[in-house]
């Protein structure tokens, strides 16, 4: 009798646990800048630095190439590709995210950034600029569906 109790009992507990829903995990953020702020304030500055540091101009004086010179310059590219994979991550937080589509730009953002951090670590400057124009393309493929979607739908 006392087996079979105690059976029953073990059988209880394990039926038990696999009924038992996994807790939610705790969400230990919170939204401190709008999605405008964000890109104003931290994702553009970001970008300019990697589209300044790429590539050359022509001037009255000739060609003046953009690649930095220094150990400085790489790291400041660096430090703006580790921003913009960052930035990816916020952009696709709750609150931000606006779908699939945008967290799909996001995670082109966060890769293309990843790819220059190792270009500024390889210190090359021809990489640089492949990636430079491959930034540009999904900051203005993102800000065509969304950015100018939601000008012309809020135009009377």
């Amino acid at each position: 009798m006392r087996v079979r109790s105690l059976l029953g009992t073990v059988l209880v507990v394990v039926a038990g646990c696999g009924e038992q829903s996994p807790a939610a995990p705790e969400t230990h953020y919170r939204l401190v800048l709008d999605t405008q702020q964000l890109m104003n304030w931290v994702i553009d500055p970001s970008a300019d630095v990697i589209w300044g540091s790429a590539g050359s101009i022509t001037t009255a004086e000739g060609e003046q190439d953009l690649a930095p010179v220094d150990d400085e310059g790489w790291v400041r590219v660096r430090h703006a590709g580790a921003m913009l994979a960052e930035s990816g991550n916020l952009l696709m937080l709750p609150g931000r995210s606006r779908g699939a589509d945008w967290d799909e730009f996001a995670e082109g953002l966060m890769g293309i950034a990843e790819r220059t951090i190792a270009a500024a670590d390889a210190r090359d400057d021809e990489r640089l600029f492949e990636l430079g124009g491959q930034l540009y393309n999904v900051c203005v493929a993102c800000h065509q569906q969304y950015m100018l979607a939601e000008a012309e739908a809020s135009s009377p």
